[in-house]
């Protein structure tokens, strides 16, 4: 049963921090993984536990894998490792990532 609940709380921890890193308030979250704001509360604080539906939905609203918010591992190849990093970023600050990363890959070409 420990383990159990380590667990959810760990998860909630990643939920909350990926929540709060993309610019979500936990309404537009919750809305987006069709759960409601106060059950989006009890799991990023861990006292409540969620099903695998919930789980990957809200995986995909905050565009991470369900490995991620379970284990805080992230398995990917090297593409999916530069859609994972864009997705780190809210928004409004992707088109200045995309400057950076060009600048880079202008650097690594000489």
């Amino acid at each position: 049963m420990r383990v159990t609940q380590d667990l959810y709380v760990q998860a909630g921890n990643r939920i909350r921090e990926l929540r709060e890193n993309r610019g979500y308030t936990r309404e537009q979250l919750a809305e987006i993984a069709n759960i409601s704001t106060k059950f989006l509360y009890e799991i990023e604080v861990g006292n409540k536990g969620f099903s695998a539906h919930t789980l990957c939905m809200l995986a995909e609203g905050l565009g991470i894998s369900c490995d991620y918010i379970l284990y805080g591992v992230v398995e990917y190849d090297s593409k999916s490792e530069i859609d994972y990093i864009l997705k780190q970023f809210p928004d409004e600050k992707i088109a200045e990532v995309v400057k950076i990363f060009n600048a880079i890959c202008q650097l690594a070409i000489f």
